[in-house]
């Protein structure tokens, strides 16, 4: 199974979004289409192995990106089946911030089949059209019938699951603003970020889904499996707290009116690592462009997740930003390498003194090899940072040297982005975003 992601470029130097004043959760949402997703049926990497269980992630209008994309990456990294399936009139649904979400299947296709887990990603009104729906409704009371794991996300434990009776008597959380609705319908509330009660698992927000994730894999496959895949992660172990970047060289970054920000995507490349800092971006108002560095807009991702880009970078390349960075996934890092026209725009950004960043394999695999470190601290991703020529500072999760900005893997992606905005807006912009996510204590 793979997503594929759309987005439309708007004019270059226009103020993108405003914040929804409807949204409970005072996440932006976009005016026009900005970035889609499918999720369509493809052929594993490996054999599924005998042990492999079968997962449901529902999917509706208004359903919150971050939670559901990060929620099926992480459990195909654990080796599960999922099935994503929209619960509307069409299998494509306007999930927040206009993304476009194309599902495998409706859930009519799904309601005779047995999944060993059902969870919901959560979002306003995602998790009230999930309350809504009968079919779901119906699914989920028969897992928690059959003694099956249910999970659920942000608003959609109290929205979804308090609504339906299945948290009466039991702990649980969600996101802080629904916990009184929590509450109201007989759960007792815990402020944990993940709580496990039995057979239901629910968190918090968009910054706790990794863990999130993580947690349901332990429970499908096991500790042993869940610390596998958490790994490569580069989670943070202090979970909650505010973030830290390390700078050296400080320097003011600046630009005219919105800040334009280059994002180029390649087969091969890290999803999570993509996502995250577009749509960090995004909230804070930064005008991102995403760029093929392929032949066509479509491109591969690392996770067999099918990414559609704005452009493609020779068209891209006629444009000034006052940002690029690149995301990481080996094999995308491989082919921003080999980019010339890519290497060449960087140099360039470079030499005028303009920020550009890289995160994952891409400082090692790209900036390193054509002389873009040279002067510069940088981190990298943990198996990549021997092919640094200067390892002083490969330890920090996040480094910003003057005008380059480097980070580790998809569990510091979201410092990665926040310490992006920081520099661009200053710090208390940055946890403005980030305590609503539940990144950092709110």
């Amino acid at each position: 199974m793979s997503i594929l992601l759309r987005h439309v470029i708007p004019p270059p130097h226009s103020v993108l979004y405003s914040t929804s004043e409807k949204s409970k959760l005072n996440f932006p949402s976009f005016r026009n289409p900005r970035f889609s997703f499918s999720s369509i049926k493809a052929t594993a990497a490996t054999p599924m192995a005998s042990t492999t269980k079968k997962v449901l992630v529902p999917i509706a209008n208004g359903t919150e990106p971050i939670e559901a994309v990060i929620t099926i990456d992480v459990l195909r990294r654990g080796g599960a089946d999922v099935t994503v399936a929209s619960i509307e009139k069409q299998i494509r649904v306007d999930a927040t911030y206009d993304v476009k979400l194309v599902a495998d299947s409706h859930l009519s296709e799904c309601s005779d089949a047995v999944f060993d887990l059902i969870t919901l990603p959560g979002g306003i009104p995602g998790a009230t059209n999930f309350k809504n729906c009968q079919l779901l409704e119906k699914l989920v009371k028969k897992q928690v019938e059959d003694g099956k794991l249910y999970a659920a996300v942000c608003a959609s434990p109290a929205v979804a699951f308090g609504s339906w009776g299945l948290l009466n008597g039991l702990k649980a959380t969600c996101h802080p603003f629904f916990m009184d609705e929590l509450k109201s319908s007989g759960a007792i509330t815990v402020e944990s970020r993940v709580h496990e009660e039995g057979n239901v698992v629910t968190s918090r927000g968009p910054g706790t889904t990794m863990e999130f994730a993580v947690a349901l894999v332990e429970k499908l496959f096991g500790k042993e499996k869940a610390d596998e895949v958490s790994g490569p992660l580069v989670m943070r172990s202090n979970h909650g707290d505010e973030y830290s970047i390390k700078e050296l060289n400080p320097m003011q970054w600046t630009f005219d009116n919105v800040p334009q920000v280059l994002v180029p995507i390649a087969n091969g490349t890290e999803e999570m690592e993509a996502i995250i800092i577009i749509d960090i971006l995004r909230r804070a108002k930064v005008n991102v462009v995403v760029a093929s560095a392929e032949d066509s807009l479509e491109i591969l991702a690392s996770r067999k997740v099918k990414l559609e880009a704005d452009v493609l970078l020779d068209e891209a390349a006629k444009l000034s930003y006052d940002l690029i960075v690149l995301p990481g996934g080996l094999g995308g890092a491989q082919a921003f390498a080999k980019s010339e026209k890519l290497v060449n725009m960087l140099k360039k950004q470079r030499e005028s003194n303009r920020p550009y960043g890289a995160m994952c394999a891409s400082p090692a695999l790209v900036l390193e090899p054509h002389g873009l470190l040279k002067g510069k601290k940088a981190t990298a991703f943990p198996a990549m940072c021997n092919k640094l020529s200067d390892p002083s500072e490969i330890e920090n999760r996040v480094v910003v040297d003057g005008n380059l900005i480097t980070s580790r893997g998809p569990g510091t992606t979201m410092e990665f982005a926040l310490g992006i905005v920081e520099k661009l807006f200053g710090r208390d912009k940055a946890l403005e975003l980030a305590k609503p996510m539940l990144f950092t204590h709110p």
